[in-house]
């Protein structure tokens, strides 16, 4: 009896092209977030986390509904609320009157996609329930590792303005997250495109009727993740890499610059954005424009700075400014 034949795994333009296609789908139902998109599929492709900051209404949540629809994964939404208890997100041991047993019961982290919404609502011992899926992709309950579905992404929002009967993310939490992405409130233009399509009978609870279409499969995901994460990068752009992070952590305004975790995870976006693009190896220019993103919120500022006004990004403007590029 011979093996059945097996299709033939996608190429990198393939790969590249339905990935692409993701960001179509999105559009339909998303307007104006282009940039939030990428992000959020860098983010996929470089198998890690986001954190999506924006005040309420400017679609977050949609956006990862969307998004999820589009990749074909499924997608769970947690609401951190002061109340919220670890074993609602991780799950817990149930006590089965019927076997006399302690089963497990999956919590909402057990999917491809969570959404953590307004995550800061919830005291710090849930928020740290999190803290083994994004790093681990596991649960550990009861001395039993159960593994989390791949791939496996969370994306959590929280509310930039409203701090009253919020808790601050720590900072091992926030270091768990690839991106910060800040969802801007959108153009003028685009604004009036979302009243158009509202006053066309558009229900962002039916995504099916906004004509959103799953683009790639499971097997295309891991397939793009392979592929980005084989991307080349000289050792001039990884001692550029370098450069950036010490620049940081010289920095007057800065109280603690970036780790090397920083460092990594730096590496692993402006791979990733350099395979969207379809470059085989990444320049300076990729490093560049993933910098904001990745290191915004894994530097804390002196405190006369902030008193100043002085923002995070303008200081990790400053740092690209003045650290020399390599040829």
């Amino acid at each position: 009896m011979t093996d059945s034949p097996t299709a033939p795994a996608p190429d990198d333009a393939a790969l590249r092209e339905a990935m692409n296609r993701v960001r179509t789908e999105v559009g339909k139902a998303v307007v104006g977030q282009d940039g939030t998109v990428t992000g959020l599929l860098i983010a996929l492709l470089a198998r890690g986390h986001v954190l999506l900051e924006g005040v309420p209404g400017v679609a977050k949540t949609l956006l990862v509904r969307t998004l999820s629809t589009a990749l074909g994964l499924d997608t769970r939404r947690i609401q951190f609320t002061p109340d919220l208890m670890p074993g609602d997100v991780s799950g817990s041991l149930v006590y089965d009157a019927r076997t006399g047993e302690f089963e497990f019961r999956e919590g909402p982290v057990f999917t491809h996609i969570v959404l953590a919404d307004e995550i800061n609502r919830t005291p710090p011992k849930t928020q740290a329930a999190l803290l083994e899926a994004m790093e681990e992709r596991q649960v550990s309950t009861d001395g039993v590792t159960r593994p989390l579905p791949d791939p496996f992404m969370v994306a959590a929002t929280q509310n930039p303005i409203e701090h009253e009967g919020t808790y601050t993310l720590p900072e091992a939490q926030l270091d768990r997250f690839l991106l910060k992405l800040v969802v801007s409130l959108p153009a003028r233009d685009a604004e009036l495109a979302v009243l158009r399509r509202h006053a066309a009978g558009f229900d962002p609870r039916d995504l099916g009727a906004a004509g959103v279409r799953t683009a790639v499969t499971a097997d295309e995901i891991r397939a793009a993740q392979h592929a980005a994460a084989s991307v080349s990068v000289s050792d001039a752009v990884l001692g550029y890499v370098v450069d950036l992070a010490q620049a940081t952590r010289r920095s007057p305004s800065v109280q603690l610059g970036v780790s090397p975790r920083a460092s990594t995870a730096l590496l692993a976006t402006a791979k990733a954005w350099a395979w969207l693009g379809g470059y085989p190896a990444i320049t300076p220019d990729h490093v560049q424009t993933m910098l904001v993103p990745t290191w915004r919120h894994r530097i804390r500022l002196r405190p006369d700075a902030e008193l100043e006004g002085v923002s995070v990004d303008a200081v990790l403007g400053s740092v690209v400014q003045q650290t020399r590029v390599p040829i």
